[in-house]
């Protein structure tokens, strides 16, 4: 497989790691031989009301639900994946800044909610784990691999690049997994879609040491088609990869419009999330509609549900967006 280099690099605080991940991602080669498709991922309706909470900009008030899920379900990692959800978008949120004209987790360092969060995903994987030890299923595998994606970004925020690697490099393995057990598996085909891409998006270096150890490329086109499978057709974290899929577009490529246009079902569809709103904003205001983007940015000022970090973290991005515009 070639390596393409790509014209921009953006290689500054929490992104460098992502080198480790591409890195080691890319020579992970699962060929256990394919089994029995296990069938589509289906969420009772609680869980599906935890998930509108976290979407709509409320975490806390999906926290309750999963645990609900975690007692009556003991056995079943569904519940620790929801709370650890809940405690991601509070935890980004809060540490959201503005870098390169660019709002994102752009912080560094262990903050303590961080222990919490890993312990739920420690959880995750140990649950999916048994349960594939029991009876291997696709299902099964997606959960782990989430549960090691959701470990591996908190270790990017953390700057840790060597548990970036690990964590990312066990997530693929798990995702392929998946896919051979059942190829119509789009959770699974969205993770592997954003490491792919990472791949590809940080080709130069990656080329560097494919010399060296050959190690093979990714593919950043393949890794948006992945990925907008995913957004368009997941189960569990359709919503987290529309928007990552956005955030990439825009911090690595500057396709703000194709950005624009991966991101905005999002805040249709939660007309209440901050975060959302504000990456709306953004988006607009580098495309020139600044208009719009204020309107955006009064949205996130004005909605409701955030906790207080969260709340007073909104407050200061968007009054220093709106600074800007004028």
């Amino acid at each position: 497989m070639s390596v393409r280099i790509s014209n921009r690099l953006v290689l500054s605080g929490p992104r460098l790691s992502l080198l480790w991940l591409a890195v080691l991602v890319a020579t992970i080669w699962v060929t256990e031989p394919a089994a029995t498709r296990a069938g589509q991922i289906e969420l009772p309706p609680e869980a599906k009301q935890a998930m509108a909470d976290i979407y709509n900009g409320q975490p806390e008030a999906a926290i309750p639900i999963a645990r609900t899920l975690e007692t009556s379900r003991p056995g079943h990692p569904l519940g620790y994946l929801l709370e650890a959800e809940a405690d991601w978008w509070k935890i980004y949120c809060a540490a959201c800044q503005i870098k390169f004209g660019m709002v994102d987790d752009w912080s560094h360092g262990r903050r303590p909610s961080h222990d919490t969060y890993l312990a739920l995903t420690d959880k995750v994987i140990a649950l999916a784990n048994a349960r594939n030890a029991q009876s291997e299923t696709a299902e099964m595998h997606v959960y782990a691999g989430l549960g090691w994606g959701m470990k591996a970004r908190i270790y990017d925020e953390r700057d840790e690049h060597r548990n970036v690697a690990h964590a990312g490099v066990s997530a693929r393995a798990e995702f392929t997994r998946a896919l051979q057990l059942d190829p119509d598996t789009p959770d699974a085909t969205a993770g592997l879609g954003l490491y792919n891409y990472y791949v590809d998006t940080l080709s130069p270096i990656v080329k560097v040491l494919r010399f060296f150890m050959g190690i093979p490329g990714g593919n950043k086109e393949e890794g948006i088609r992945e990925m907008k499978e995913g957004a368009a057709h997941g189960v569990l974290f359709a919503t987290d990869t529309r928007y990552y899929l956005a955030k990439n577009l825009r911090t690595f490529d500057l396709r703000y419009a194709d950005a624009l246009e991966i991101a905005r079902p999002l805040v249709e569809e939660h007309p209440r999330n901050p975060i959302f709103l504000l990456l709306l904003g953004n988006l607009n205001a580098e495309l020139g509609s600044k208009e719009k983007a204020a309107g955006y940015f009064r949205a996130a000022l004005d909605s409701s549900g955030a906790d207080e970090d969260c709340a007073g973290r909104v407050k200061e991005l968007a009054n220093s967006f709106l600074a800007q515009l004028k």
